[in-house]
């Protein structure tokens, strides 16, 4: 009967436990805002389907190029598209929170990486001028975005014809936009789809900015 008792308790305990899960997940999804620096050892877990090797193979980075990345976080794919880029290329990073550049500022230069350049800066406004880049990514990164709308087309002014945008979204985010959605809204920001990596709970997909 004891035993009974502890069990049900347990599976209270987790039905409670779930449920309050589930209404954080979906507050943050009606009130999309930036993971805040205090909680970053959520940005810092691995990925299984959204790994730096699968960013490197649709991001594609060249040395030379100039690439933007939105949202870096403390720098979990920063670090390895910066190198890439080198000797000559640079990596702008723009993220709302300047704790989050420093960080990643920090790990960079325990790295001995000297090619990033960190802005304080909202995507919805940003602080370059048009064309400036070859290409773009974020992951994880747009569902905080409250006008995606407008962060995609200000990701659009800033590519160079022919730049590309790569876009990761997890299954699990409570921020998560589903891959329909982010086709629509793209397109309608001028950019085409060229290709997805990934499915339904994972994926990365390009776009390009026509010429």
């Amino acid at each position: 009967m004891r035993g009974q008792r502890t069990s049900l308790i347990a599976g209270g305990g987790a039905l409670l436990g779930g449920a309050a899960l589930l209404g954080y997940a979906v507050r943050r999804r009606k009130n999309p805002s930036a993971c805040p620096y205090g909680q970053r050892f959520f940005l810092e877990v691995p990925h299984p389907f959204l790994t730096r090797a699968r960013l490197g193979m649709i991001l594609a980075p060249r040395p030379g190029e100039r690439v933007l990345e939105v949202g870096p976080g403390t720098g979990y794919y920063t670090l390895d598209v910066a190198e890439r880029l080198t000797p000559e290329g640079v990596l702008d990073i723009l993220d709302l929170q300047q704790e989050m550049l420093d960080h990643t500022m920090r790990r960079a230069s325990e790295r001995r990486i000297a090619n990033i350049v960190p802005t304080q800066g909202d995507v919805a406004a940003l602080p370059y001028p048009d064309e400036a880049f070859e290409a773009a990514f974020m992951t994880a990164t747009l569902g905080e975005v409250a006008d995606q709308e407008a962060a995609l087309s200000e990701l659009r002014r800033v590519l160079k014809p022919g730049g590309h945008l790569v876009v990761g979204e997890i299954f699990g985010d409570p921020h998560m936009v589903v891959f329909g959605s982010l086709r629509a809204r793209a397109e309608g920001a001028g950019l085409r789809f060229e290709r997805r990596l990934g499915g339904k709970l994972a994926y990365f997909a390009r776009f390009h900015a026509p010429s």
